[in-house]
């Protein structure tokens, strides 16, 4: 079958919400001439291919997590078009015991027919153990792990290469009594994030810093136009990367005009302030977004997993609960100051 199964970003299994988890994409590129209907993808140990799937994906859940690529959408039998592409977002939760095998293997079946991919690793990258990178509670991540969320989904030509440097990012707002502003929502200094110290999650150096782009009037129902024109130069508005060390960076976007306290070159200590919340660049209200990647460039990297070393988050039921080596899960409230 002349149907690539192609993963271009192996995953590192990471823990989050008390899983063991793997992100990652497969590209299914059809090089004939004829449409091909996917019925299904099932995914075994790489090491044990005998064995009946570790998950399997079919029918509307296969449908959801396919992306199609070059314009126009799937059909509802996800039939892949004549030298189409198309591209499923996967996320396979390992609990209790049960951990990721060393090695993955992809199946792809079609109406009478089926076809393997490459086997594929799981511990690609050194899987980084960070500093929270803000102070206090009231913390939550947003867009953070969800197939939906434009992060994981935001595939960009940078580079020459079609890439997620956002794959892991999050957007870390702050939220009060249910709201993430207080007052006129066009200004800044409304929102319970805006000015919050943002902190270096390790010791690292300093490889990029940009300062002095204005703030965005933040977006409302009238409407929302940015401060200076989105470039590659802006999007990320006043930013920061430190080199983290083994090809890894963390990228720190968005920032208050005026409060970068660092300069390129300069070797930072874990918890050390490296500037404060804004809204310049690409952002609609004040947030911090910050990812992990393997170049130092906000879109032409690859986004990699981390893990913190120590948080709280709070049960629905009010209490709560100390995590440890995990990434922070979504919409959670999430408190930093642990003691």
């Amino acid at each position: 079958m002349q149907l690539e199964v192609r993963t271009p970003v192996a995953p590192t299994a990471f823990a989050a919400g008390g899983h063991v988890l793997l992100i990652y994409e497969l590209h299914l590129q059809n090089f004939s001439d004829r449409p091909m209907p996917l019925r299904g993808i099932q995914v075994f140990d790489g090491t044990r291919t005998a064995d009946a799937p570790l998950i399997s994906f079919s029918g509307p859940q296969l449908g959801r997590k396919l992306i199609s690529v070059g314009g126009g959408e799937l059909d509802e039998a996800s039939t892949l078009g004549a030298g189409r592409m198309a591209i499923a977002l996967l996320c396979i939760a390992f609990d209790g015991d049960r951990m990721p095998p060393r090695k993955l293997m992809h199946r792809v079946l079609l109406d009478d027919a089926a076809t393997d991919g490459p086997s594929v690793d799981t511990q690609a990258v050194k899987l980084r153990t960070l500093a929270a990178p803000l102070s206090g509670s009231e913390w939550v991540a947003v867009s953070g792990l969800s197939a939906g969320a434009h992060h994981r989904s935001g595939i960009i030509v940078a580079g020459g290469l079609g890439q997620i440097s956002r794959r892991y990012a999050v957007d870390w707002k702050r939220r009060k009594d249910g709201a993430f502003f207080s007052g006129d929502p066009r200004d800044v200094r409304s929102y319970h994030a805006y000015g919050a110290e943002v902190r270096a999650v390790a010791d690292a150096t300093v490889v990029h810093v940009k300062d002095g782009l204005p703030d965005n009037i933040p977006r409302t129902a009238a409407g929302f136009e940015t401060a200076v024109p989105v470039t590659m130069d802006t999007v990320a508005g006043n930013s920061v990367v430190l080199d983290l060390g083994d090809g890894q960076y963390a990228y720190y976007a968005h920032l208050k005009p005026g409060s970068v306290g660092v300069r390129t070159g300069d070797r930072v200590r874990r918890g050390e302030v490296v500037g404060a919340i804004g809204n310049s660049g690409d952002a609609r209200e004040p947030h911090l977004h910050l990812q992990v990647t393997n170049g130092p460039d906000i879109l032409a990297s690859e986004g990699l997993p981390y893990v913190i070393d120590r948080f709280r988050i709070k049960r629905p039921e009010g209490a709560w609960q100390e995590r440890r080596k995990e990434f922070p899960p979504g919409d959670a409230i999430i408190d930093f100051d642990v003691r």
